[in-house]
């Protein structure tokens, strides 16, 4: 594994790990809001945690659908949002190697969890353990849920466990704020994967990978991608509406602006490669500050 320091960090797809970062955040921010904040060792710790296992994730993903074929067959892949890092395909990394590090990446993660266990509690075994492995079998065989139609669901399961995960390091419990925003923000993280098998539909489709794109065509993508938005907007405003979520949490209601930019190129045409280089953005910065204004909503 005699690769620069620069190609293992690539090969991890660096920039989609912001929507960890912001997931630890808003964890974070729902246990500052309870007044239980205990300790920035341990935040600093739970980022470093989150973030490593979400880039094992991502090269174990490059490492299976360079097996399966997907990659490789992804001419229609719009860079550097879809089809992977194609390094196994561009000949920067082997699949061995690919596998080595994916799974090194994971192990890690093991010893630093552990330290969070003792320090927070047993009932962070559950969420990291659930998290794990919603992240590794999204791609890994013998599950490969993303090409089962499940990818969404996994992917809301596994950004939901970063929120609640965040929040119980600090609180040794897991608050309903942290609950109702977890699961917001998962949804929307899912719109991003939703959204990003669109250009990548014709080469999942050869290789096997049964998405919910590939089963039900594009036609369901805008309606898709809307009913997420709207559910995570609802969860919001039913959270401010019984009091459970703090009124300034309205403020991640300004997503939807992209929001709304991107969904109507999505509504205009989903299959336009044109549009599509707008919506994908478009959807990961709306991801991104519904997140941030949630955190902040929940500090003020």
């Amino acid at each position: 594994m005699k690769q620069a320091a620069s190609i293992w960090l690539a090969a991890t797809r660096p920039a989609f790990l912001s929507v960890t970062l912001v997931g630890v955040l808003l964890g974070l921010s729902a246990a500052m809001a309870a007044q239980a904040y205990r300790s920035t060792w341990l935040a600093a710790l739970t980022i470093l945690f989150a973030l490593i296992a979400h880039a094992g994730a991502n090269v174990i993903n490059d490492y299976y659908d360079a097996r399966n074929g997907s990659d490789a067959a992804n001419v229609d892949r719009i860079y550097p949002f879809t089809g992977g890092s194609r390094f196994i395909q561009d000949g920067v990394l082997t699949s061995s190697q690919t596998a080595r590090f994916g799974y090194l990446l994971l192990g890690i993660v093991i010893p630093s969890g552990l330290y969070l266990v003792w320090e927070s509690g047993p009932g962070l075994i559950c969420i990291g353990l659930i998290g794990l492995f919603a992240g590794w079998a999204y791609s890994s065989k013998p599950f490969a849920l993303q090409s089962r139609g499940v990818g969404e669901l996994t992917i809301i399961l596994a950004w939901l466990m970063v929120v609640l995960g965040s929040d119980y390091v600090q609180q040794k419990s897991v608050s309903e704020s942290a609950v109702l925003t977890g699961l917001a923000y998962a949804l929307l993280v899912a719109n991003v994967l939703f959204v990003n098998q669109i250009p990548d539909r014709i080469a999942d489709r050869a290789a096997g990978k049964k998405t919910v794109i590939v089963r039900w065509g594009t036609q369901v993508a805008p309606w898709g991608s809307l009913a997420l938005y709207s559910g995570a907007i609802m969860i919001v405003a039913i959270g401010i509406f019984n009091d459970q979520l703090p009124s300034t949490t309205a403020l991640a209601f300004l997503a939807a602006i992209p929001a709304l930019f991107g969904l109507s190129k999505l509504f205009k045409n989903p299959t336009d490669r044109a549009q599509l280089t707008i919506v994908i953005p478009t959807t990961i910065i709306s991801c991104l500050l519904f997140g941030l204004l949630l955190a902040l909503g929940m500090l003020l």
